[in-house]
């Protein structure tokens, strides 16, 4: 099983970052939470700042778990660990993903999403619609 950190990254509007997988990659044309592989002795913190800067180069500050999800996709077995973050600054360059969107959760069920990535996004969108 491989251990994989997600970022719920929202910005000073409420709205939430998704990107879509680029071409070539697993999960190509499926939107998801930005992140990456959790490396030996990495804090799940760590990893989304790290992962975050490399692939998109942008700083957050993750701050609350969000929960896991455990998903196998038949070759891999992937345990995604969600954490809520805010956008601190930089622009946006995409290295794994060929397209991104700042959404607010009630939006996010307009885009087909990875697998591991829809418990997410459905708690996202209960929340989005309660008063």
């Amino acid at each position: 099983m491989i251990q994989v950190a997600a970022a719920i990254i929202h910005n000073e509007e409420g709205q939430i970052l998704i990107a879509r997988r680029r071409q070539g990659k697993s999960q190509a044309g499926l939107w998801e939470f930005p992140g990456g592989k959790i490396e030996q002795g990495e804090s799940i913190a760590d990893c989304l700042q790290r992962e975050l800067q490399e692939e998109m180069g942008i700083m957050i500050l993750p701050y609350e778990s969000f929960g896991m999800n455990e998903h196998n996709y038949g070759e891999l077995t992937i345990q995604l660990i969600a954490w809520k973050a805010q956008y601190q600054g930089g622009v946006i360059d995409l290295v794994d993903h060929d397209e991104y969107r700042w959404m607010f959760p009630a939006e996010l069920g307009q885009f087909k999403f990875a697998p591991a990535d829809i418990p997410f996004v459905e708690r996202l969108m209960v929340g989005a619609n309660q008063v």
